[in-house]
């Protein structure tokens, strides 16, 4: 099947239309028509090179929702005319401890992630910038009622991504959370926190997005560029989440951190991070780095989005302001996250 797409053809190059194939739907494969796609920092990371070599050209794209129009004779978890979203991986080995333990993401043969990977078949995956895409389909997720395609397409990345490390590490009543930059990530880990029963504090280099932080749920509101404010809040939280994809002063935001809590980072910086191993031991603090869900625990976050009313913040475009967006979301100008309108692209 031969699919209208937006590919990145090199490194650093602007995306361009396209077309590629996908693949015939196989027995456990369902066919999806793709409504959105959303623009995650990872796509930009990906097709500028700055995680290594890539299979361009690539078609980046993610956090996908659309309706199943074709579904394999042996599938039974989907019907046509279901709404589902697909996230960053399609596919893993099922076998290992990982996959049975439902933490598919960690596969300990690799997990197939949704683009600019090697399919079960050899082929390089393709993203949901595009109009339509076959996957298996334990690796579709149900997408319920009460949520809106659209704000619904960043949580199969930006949202299962904050709520994967917030369940981990218990935030919850009692419990103090910071989280550091206000984001595509940001604002959905402020939300998912705040609907926890977390008390929520944002930490962001300024207080220009104070005003939104306290709209989405933040008690409290910090910028980390007064110098003040890390003497103030030293010892402070149990949980600091860092959805950054930038370097950070690793030391300093261990010393948020009250004895017994954790430093976890969800942003993917291109660059190395370093820390003073003393931060850890004079708190008996955690740093530690968490990635997506689990197929399990990302319908669960998709369940427990619709039961609170929580959806991502979105600018809705059309596929021809990808390179556009690309660069508001390098200058965070964007509340809070790009998704791309598939039908821009038929």
């Amino acid at each position: 099947m031969r699919v209208n797409a937006y590919a990145a053809p090199a490194a650093g190059q602007p995306l361009a239309p396209t077309t590629i194939d996908r693949r015939d739907v196989g027995p456990n494969d369902v066919l999806i028509e793709i409504e959105y796609a959303g623009i995650c920092h990872s796509d930009i990371h990906t097709v500028n090179g700055d995680w290594g070599p890539q299979p361009f050209p690539v078609v980046p794209g993610h956090e996908i929702v659309g309706v199943v129009t074709e579904v394999g004779p042996e599938v039974t978890r989907h019907r046509v005319g279901d709404r589902v979203g697909v996230g960053c991986m399609v596919n893993s080995c099922g076998e290992c401890a990982n996959c049975r333990n439902g933490n598919e993401q960690y596969c300990l043969n690799g997990m197939v992630p949704t683009y600019a990977g090697s399919d079960r078949d050899g082929t390089t995956t393709q993203g949901g910038y595009s109009t339509h895409v076959v996957v298996d389909a334990d690796f579709a997720l149900r997408v319920p009622d009460g949520i809106g395609p659209a704000e619904a397409a960043p949580l199969l990345c930006a949202g299962i991504t904050t709520y994967s490390p917030l369940r981990r590490w218990g935030a919850g009543p009692g419990k103090r959370v910071a989280v550091v930059g206000l984001g595509g990530l940001g604002h959905m880990a402020v939300k998912l926190a705040s609907a926890m029963g977390a008390e929520v504090t944002v930490l962001s280099q300024s207080l220009k997005k104070q005003e939104d932080g306290l709209r989405l749920g933040a008690d409290h509101y910090f910028a980390t560029s007064d110098p003040h404010t890390f003497a103030q809040l030293a010892g402070r939280f149990d949980l600091v989440v860092n959805t950054v994809s930038a370097p950070i002063d690793v030391d300093a935001y261990l010393s948020l951190l009250a004895v017994d809590g954790a430093l976890v980072n969800v942003g993917a910086p291109a660059e190395p991070l370093s820390l003073n191993v003393m931060s850890l031991i004079g708190g008996r603090r955690t740093y530690a780095g968490s990635m997506i869900g689990g197929i399990g625990e990302t319908q669960e976050m998709l369940e427990f989005c619709a039961e609170q009313g929580i959806g991502a913040e979105v600018e809705v475009i059309a596929a021809d302001q990808v390179n556009e967006a690309y660069e508001r979301v390098l200058a965070s100008d964007v509340h809070y996250r790009f998704v791309i309108a598939a039908a821009t692209l038929r």
